[in-house]
């Protein structure tokens, strides 16, 4: 008989509005925003005599008692608790378990007891010896990847998948980041020499994607324009093949740094090729800070002035907002505060400093003293963190967070930011909102988010005067209307997660910010220099 697997992407450990219980009271079946890109990945480099099964957990329930040979695990840190779970529920049934993914990679010695075998870095090449090592029961408890060569990367198994629930399908065009930013793990897990698909091949996916009905589509790569050449070659090919599609046309999503704003050929290629929407890590407007975490392509410049280059050539900017580097005082939230609502961005992630395993900033922290056991490593969750600040005591620096959050997200100051966005807004240029007609049946998930996002007005009264306002705007300016949708989806998960986390206090919206306090000697706080100044002497 032949050998059989079963693929499992868990939960991420905080759960999301589309797989709440508010949710389902409404009959709404579950949902994931992002389809997830590893599970159909693997299938498509399992040989063609295993029999293959997919779970996305966010989807749908996992079967315990399938009857399988093996049972594949991939995740994050942001799933570690579930893929444990996951683990040990199998092995209790006498299932091999395998685990391989980001977290693995980067954090084997957590998993390592949880496993039968563990897969660290990336598969491609290594995948015909573990096949058929698992074909002929002859596994290793341990495999480690390389780098491998893109091209060798298949198009994706999206015929196993259930498209019809995933708002956003996934590709990457590339992997790794020539930059060192001193927080991120992307560079210890996938290289700071990135490597790249072809245009041939993206199309192939692209048409893959969008034969599964997919007309919205996340690029997952860690910078997309990093390399700007490259860049453009791709986003020709992707806007050749978006203005030729009959069946409406595709928008994009990807992550990109800062120094894109500098290229008005650039930008202008992204518009035309449909990628409407871009994540940008901003960060902070503190150079000191920006310096000590070396994210050397935010300094010297205005922020501000060239996220506004974005919103003029009709792209909508996601920000990442970051507190709690050595260089931060209690003035920070203020000051975050003041610069999100000048730079017409509605939407930021926002969290403390964390220290991911694996990066220089954990290894330079771990060598400080300065981890702390209890705290999450996890990047964009506003009420932990695994460092101790050197200045701010935890209570400072979690009670600042919450300020800033809850001002941030007030419906006043969101509704604020939307209005602010709209009038940035410059002409769109891309495929999907220059044709009109020849579009697919909506799917069943979009009208899911739609009745997640129309639930927002109902919140309170200060949540419908800003959704009264905000359509006032958009009915000015249509263009607008689908970018301030997506706002207010991402609005309501983030609304929904601060109420389970506790963190969501109206009141505070209307207090004071922390204020700043006397500059204190370090020394006396028993700091060394060398723990706040990247290269400073001991």
């Amino acid at each position: 008989m032949s050998p059989s697997i079963y693929y499992i992407n868990p939960l991420a450990d905080f759960p999301t509005y589309f797989n709440s219980e508010n949710y389902h009271a409404r009959g709404l079946r579950q949902a994931t925003q992002i389809a997830d890109l590893a599970i159909p990945t693997l299938a498509a480099l399992t040989p063609n005599d295993f029999r293959i099964q997919l779970c996305d957990q966010n989807i749908s329930p996992i079967d315990f008692d399938l009857d399988v040979d093996y049972v594949g695990i991939t995740g994050k840190i942001t799933q570690y608790h579930h893929m444990v779970a996951t683990a040990q529920e199998f092995r209790k049934r006498g299932k091999t378990v395998i685990i391989g993914g980001p977290y693995a990679s980067l954090s084997p010695e957590v998993l390592r007891p949880h496993c039968d075998i563990l897969i660290k870095g990336e598969i491609e090449d290594i995948a015909p010896e573990i096949f058929a090592d698992l074909r002929a029961k002859t596994w290793k408890s341990e495999y480690q990847g390389n780098k491998p060569d893109m091209s060798r990367s298949p198009v994706p198994r999206w015929d196993l998948y259930p498209n019809d629930r995933a708002a956003m399908g996934t590709l990457q065009t590339s992997r790794g980041c020539p930059f060192e930013c001193e927080f991120c793990d992307v560079i210890q897990y996938l290289g700071r020499q990135q490597r790249h698909k072809n245009p041939p091949q993206v199309v192939k996916e692209l048409d893959m994607l969008y034969q599964h009905g997919y007309r919205s589509i996340f690029l997952a790569d860690d910078n997309f324009t990093v390399y700007r050449s490259r860049a453009k070659e791709l986003l020709c090919a992707i806007r050749d093949w978006n203005r030729a599609q009959t069946r409406g046309k595709a928008s994009f999503l990807t992550q990109v740094s800062i120094d894109a704003a500098r290229d008005d050929e650039l930008l202008t290629l992204c518009a035309e090729a449909g990628v409407t929407t871009v994540f940008i890590g901003i960060e902070t407007p503190n150079e000191e800070s920006l310096r000590e975490a070396k994210k050397r392509q935010n300094l010297r410049i205005d922020l501000t002035a060239e996220i506004s280059r974005f919103l003029a050539h009709g792209i909508y900017v996601v920000g990442g907002m970051i507190v709690g580097f050595d260089a931060d005082g209690p003035d920070i939230f203020r000051r975050q505060y003041d610069f999100a609502m000048q730079t017409g961005i509605p939407i930021y992630s926002l969290g403390a400093l964390a220290a991911p395993a694996a990066t220089p900033l954990y290894a330079r922290l771990a060598e400080a003293g300065r981890l702390k056991t209890g705290g999450s490593e996890v990047a964009a969750v506003p009420w932990t963190t695994n460092i101790v600040h050197p200045t701010m005591k935890d209570e400072e620096l979690i009670g600042g967070l919450r300020w800033l959050a809850n001002n941030l997200y007030s419906p006043q100051s969101f509704g604020d930011r939307l209005l602010l966005f709209i009038e940035k807004l410059g002409p769109r240029r891309d495929p999907k909102w220059q044709t009109a007609g020849g579009t697919d049946a909506v799917r069943s998930v979009d009208r899911d988010s739609m009745d997640i996002i129309y639930k927002l007005k109902s919140l309170g009264p200060a949540e419908a005067a800003m959704w009264t306002r905000v359509m006032t705007a958009c009915a000015r300016k249509p263009e607008a209307l689908p970018f301030v949708l997506i706002s207010c989806l991402q609005y309501m998960q983030i609304r929904y997660m601060y109420d389970l986390g506790q963190f969501w206090d109206a009141q505070l919206s209307a207090a004071p910010a922390p204020a700043a306090r006397p500059a204190t000697d370090l020394v006396t706080l028993g700091v060394r220099k060398r723990d706040v100044v990247p290269g400073g002497a001991a």
